[in-house]
């Protein structure tokens, strides 16, 4: 794991790629290859795809479990080339082989500049809400794991998967143990409310855990599409509307300390971010 240390002048450009994913793993892997490309093309650093980019047929299923692929199949390999290729990072979303042969795991794997995996990141909180029951074909990550954290450039990036965004624990665990931005694909189901509740959990995550919030998702009707990325003083710095697209949008690791430094949250609370299982988060 690797945390924040202190850094002179750093930046990433982080691209924010809102696209659908569907059904043909062929295709859904030519369509992260085009995005990295595109990405890299444009300037970008960092490329995040949205969740379940290996594999989507509407919801998890009996179909999803058996397209599921372990970390040295198809889908990441194609990220490790697309990333070596290209010299950019990559955060993709995938539909993971399980210890559970009727589950699979929604798992989140990022990708180095040099094709080596940085953090891998199993979805702790399913989508077991507004009517959806995602566990019904999901296993869900051990919450003891080790916190899916790494660098570029110097700035500390965590990993969270969608549904965590509801449960404040989760980034501010990841900001505890030094991450400074916070890395999300989703597919944010639409819905009454649903858009208000995406824009405004993802202000309220960065604005009270100091950190920058980059979250994509999938277009409509899958998902309400409004990729976008959000700064430590929760103003909105890119944002996508409810197509496919890709934003770009740079970050600044001093930007960063210079709102901690004004709004200091995280060094002056009265209680620790912990566990599930009850062990303290590293601070």
């Amino acid at each position: 794991m690797t945390t924040a240390t202190q850094h002179e002048s750093t930046q990433v450009t982080i691209a924010l790629a809102q696209y659908a994913p569907g059904v043909d793993a062929d295709a859904n892997r030519q369509r992260l290859v085009e995005a990295v490309e595109e990405g890299a093309r444009r300037g970008a650093d960092l490329v995040l795809a949205p969740e379940y980019a290996s594999f989507f047929d509407g919801a998890p299923s009996e179909e999803a479990v058996r397209a599921a692929e372990p970390l040295d199949g198809p889908f990441v390999t194609a990220m490790r080339e697309a990333a070596a290729q290209h010299g950019i990072v990559v955060v993709a979303s995938l539909v993971e082989t399980g210890e559970n042969p009727s589950k699979f795991q929604n798992t989140t794997v990022a990708i180095g500049a040099d094709g080596e995996t940085r953090a891998v990141y199993r979805k702790l909180h399913l989508y077991d809400a507004f009517g959806a029951s995602e566990s019904q074909f999901v296993e869900a990550g051990s919450s003891d794991a080790e916190l899916p954290i790494f660098a570029v450039n110097g700035v500390s990036f965590g990993i969270q998967t969608c549904y965590d965004l509801r449960f404040p624990e989760v980034t501010r665990r990841l900001a505890a143990a030094g991450a400074e931005v916070i890395l999300m694909p989703a597919q944010w189901v639409p819905g009454p409310l649903k858009e208000h509740h995406w824009n405004t959990l993802i202000a309220a995550r960065a604005i009270e855990s100091t950190v920058v919030v980059a979250a994509t998702d999938h277009p409509m009707p899958h998902g309400v599409g409004l990729a976008q990325l959000v700064d430590a003083s929760g103003v909105v710095r890119e944002k996508l509307g409810s197509g496919e697209g890709i934003g770009l949008v740079s970050v600044e690791a001093a930007d960063i300390a210079h709102v901690r430094a004004t709004n200091p949250s995280l060094s002056v609370r009265r209680f620790d971010a912990v566990a599930r299982t009850g062990v303290e988060a590293q601070a």
